[in-house]
């Protein structure tokens, strides 16, 4: 039995059937994306433990019913309750509350004096007079969510009284739980746990932009850290897991490499989502963690868990701002790439779009596997620019997020961050001159220092480059020129501000 018929289920079910298993899948989504590939699919809400334990009770009276787990969700304690009451290999239903509820869990590790960050438990916002138990800044986030849903830095009361209105918006019991911020680099581990042996299944370094949110733009597989400082955050990682009682099965962690060493941020009793246990470390590794993690719902001790390759494999996201999706372009050539294993898309044209608060919205990923570090890794970055997305125009969602230039740390972010001098440059360009609409053709007036200036996007990509990927979206030439017609100021500021998709939809709506 397997929780979830999800992409990041995926692999669990394919595994599970190539180990000549009968795969009985359930998911709360009629049209999850995997679910065709289950031998039966059963639509029922994962949050509903007794309605899955009595299909699941069913199942073994019939004598079909081996075991059960879950990959990449946040559904460890449906499965570890019905585990228990079924006799089926797995941990403690407790346990895996411990694993899936923060509140929980940073008191397990509170108790068992391991690196965590101070913390409070907040169920209604805070009142104009509240003082937080530590200093800023502070993390806040829902007590029982997975993918940053809710999750952002606060600096001040101001702050902390929104975010604590949005977490506990996305909080099924209703609680926030505000922390310490940890500083220092991210990483994310994944490991089996056998009769309490635990075998490491990968430590990966996680790319975290936009703050005041936690966006991951990707991983790198294996970490590039040096040896000392990955073994003491391993052994962190192994006493937290055995503080929420995660005996057997699997463990995923996030671990912050603070000042003060390395400090444990979260804990959870399965196998990470994000592409890592069913992609990038196989690639890198030439090991199944998920096979893995199957045997051991099955009562056998894990094999071939030895890695069989050193490679690196990168997984990188592409986003979008906000708007409505007119085209995807370089998605079927970015799949051919050199060294190029996946690309996954969780857009369609007509989809609205949003520039990513959390880790679930963004527009997809690629994943690349190459001998070294720095060809996997550039490979995986290249193949993210190559995908391009356009705009419907108009659309009032896109024209507020480009109507002014952000300032400072103002979130979402400006696409390029523009020097002072570029800045008042910008000022003295006319703004655009077009005689009429439908036009197939106009100028770009010019904007002197720009492309010298050597700034790059929030992805990588240079001015000219990004100038190149509205060319190619909008098939227009937009050749320099200070006669009109011109597209002046208004499309050099949605440059700025929305990068190649900004100045685009400029172009779409001027001409």
């Amino acid at each position: 039995m397997i929780l979830g018929a999800g992409a990041m289920q995926g692999p669990a079910i394919r595994i599970a059937k190539e180990m000549g298993l009968t795969t009985i899948v359930a998911d709360g989504n009629a049209a999850a994306p995997c679910a065709a590939l289950a031998d039966r699919f059963e639509h029922i809400d994962l949050k509903d433990k007794e309605g899955i334990e009595d299909l699941c009770r069913s199942l073994q009276a019939q004598g079909k019913l081996a075991g059960i787990m879950t990959a990449g969700t946040d559904f460890s304690a449906t499965v570890a309750w019905v585990a228990e009451r079924l006799g089926l290999p797995g941990i403690p239903y407790e346990a895996a509350l411990n694993a899936s509820d923060k509140e929980r869990m940073r008191r397990c590790f509170q108790q068992a004096g391991l690196p965590s960050p101070k913390f409070i438990i907040l169920k209604e916002p805070p009142a104009p007079d509240y003082a937080l138990p530590f200093a800023y800044p502070a993390v806040v986030k829902p007590v029982d969510n997975m993918g940053a849903r809710g999750c952002r830095r606060v600096n001040g009361f101001e702050e902390l009284k929104s975010a604590v209105e949005d977490a506990l918006a996305f909080s099924r019991s209703s609680r926030a739980i505000a922390e310490e911020y940890m500083e220092g680099p991210e990483f994310s581990v994944d490991a089996l746990v056998y009769n309490g042996e635990m075998t490491l299944c990968g430590l990966a370094d996680r790319h975290i932009y936009f703050p005041p949110y936690f966006i991951e733009m990707g991983h790198t597989m294996p970490t590039a850290i040096d040896k000392a400082s990955a073994e003491a955050i391993l052994r962190v990682f192994e006493t937290g897991a055995n503080a929420l009682g995660i005996t057997n099965g699997a463990a995923k962690g996030d671990i912050k490499l603070t000042p003060a060493g390395p400090m444990i941020g979260e804990i959870a009793a399965r196998l990470s989502g994000g592409y890592m246990s069913g992609w990038t470390y196989p690639y890198a590794s030439g090991v199944s963690a998920t096979k893995g993690a199957i045997q051991i719902a099955l009562g056998r001790p894990p094999e071939g868990l030895a890695p069989k390759r050193r490679w690196t494999s990168a997984e990188r996201a592409f986003i979008s701002i906000p708007g409505k999706v007119r085209s995807i372009q370089g998605a079927e050539a970015a799949g051919a790439g050199e060294y190029v294993k996946n690309v996954f898309l969780r857009i369609e044209p007509g989809s609205r779009v949003r520039f990513p608060e959390n880790n679930v919205t963004k527009c997809g990923n690629v994943i690349t596997a190459a001998p070294d570090r720095k060809t996997a890794e550039e490979a995986a970055e290249r193949t993210a620019r190559s995908i391009l997305i356009r705009l419907e125009t108009p659309d009032d969602e896109t024209e507020e997020f480009l109507k002014g230039l952000a300032k400072g740390s103002a979130f979402p972010p400006d696409a390029f961050a523009l020097p002072d001098v570029l800045r008042e440059a910008l000022g003295n360009i006319p703004q655009s001159e077009l005689s009429s609409g439908g036009r197939s053709e106009a100028g770009l007036y010019p904007f002197p220092g720009l492309l010298e200036s050597g700034i790059r996007d929030y992805t990588g990509r240079t001015i000219a480059e990004s100038l190149e990927a509205v060319r190619a979206l909008t098939g227009r030439s937009l050749s320099c020129a200070e006669r009109a017609p011109y597209l002046g100021r208004e499309f050099w500021i949605a440059l700025i501000r929305g990068g190649y998709q900004g100045a685009a939809y400029i172009a779409d709506r001027l001409m």
